[in-house]
């Protein structure tokens, strides 16, 4: 069975509509719905204009949560409010079918030393995990049975920040939170994360891709020296959906028609 491909919200483009038609002209499964998007916000998501969307167009919605949510954070008001909002986009995804939300695990605050960093979440690591417990045990129980994932995406900082690791497995003692692979943050980070993927493989569930070259990420699947069919493989292996994360329409088209040439469409 061929994988799905998705898109993401494009900045190019000024309405969801706009989106949607360009996912159904490409063949594309899905769109991931990018909350750092003013429109996107969870006080924004229409769930019946979503709903409408989704059947006129053939398509389905992962969600891409907002990128600066840190329910770790050590003021408590500023976590709860995040963790509110992982909760509420959960009522969202089980009203509208959506398999994935996909999360960044967040570094944190650092304190810059002459000869090192110290990251808070490190120098107080007991405290950051204690949190972490809590928001993967509310976020479980507002899942509960429903077929839905909360996805940590690798950013380019699992070997900087050691901590993270901690706080990803964490994460995954819970069945509500598994893998997105981002091969272009690990091209970009000297392929230095593909371990950490891979000793948790049996909880990969997403994939970002697009290709790389050097500390450049983000290109259309072609444009940069990745050894994209190998990770499109695996990525098939493990039954994941993935999103061609280009950031133009442009990239994205080209990115399609290099996934047809190759033979994975």
């Amino acid at each position: 069975m061929r994988m799905d491909f998705g898109m993401p919200t494009l900045i190019e483009l000024k309405s969801l509509e706009e989106n949607a038609a360009l996912c159904r002209e490409l063949g594309l499964a899905f769109i991931e719905i990018n909350m750092n998007m003013p429109e996107y916000q969870i006080d924004r998501l229409d769930r019946v204009r979503l709903a409408k969307t989704a059947e006129k167009y053939g398509i389905y919605f992962t969600i891409h949560l907002d990128e600066n949510c840190n329910p770790s954070d050590f003021n408590e008001r500023v976590a709860t409010v995040y963790t509110e909002t992982v909760i509420e986009a959960i009522e969202v995804a089980k009203t509208l079918n959506i398999p994935v939300l996909n999360m960044h695990l967040s570094t944190g605050v650092y304190f810059t030393l002459p000869d090192k960093k110290i990251y808070l979440f490190e120098e107080y690591r007991e405290e950051y995990l204690t949190r972490l417990k809590a928001f993967r045990n509310t976020c479980a129980t507002a899942i509960g049975d429903a077929d839905i994932r909360i996805c940590v995406e690798n950013c380019g900082d699992y070997a900087r920040a050691v901590f993270l690791k901690k706080g990803l497995d964490v994460l995954l003692e819970s069945p509500a939170f598994g893998l997105t692979f981002a091969i272009g943050h690990n091209a970009a980070a000297g392929y230095g994360e593909e371990s950490t993927i891979l000793e948790r493989a049996d909880r990969l569930l997403h994939f970002h891709v697009h290709d790389a070259e050097g500390t450049s990420h983000h290109l259309a699947l072609g444009d940069g020296d990745m050894e994209l069919p190998q990770y499109l493989q695996w990525a098939n292996a493990h039954n994941c959906r993935a999103v061609l994360e280009t950031k133009t329409v442009d990239a994205l088209r080209r990115s399609v028609a290099w996934l047809k040439e190759k033979g994975f469409r």
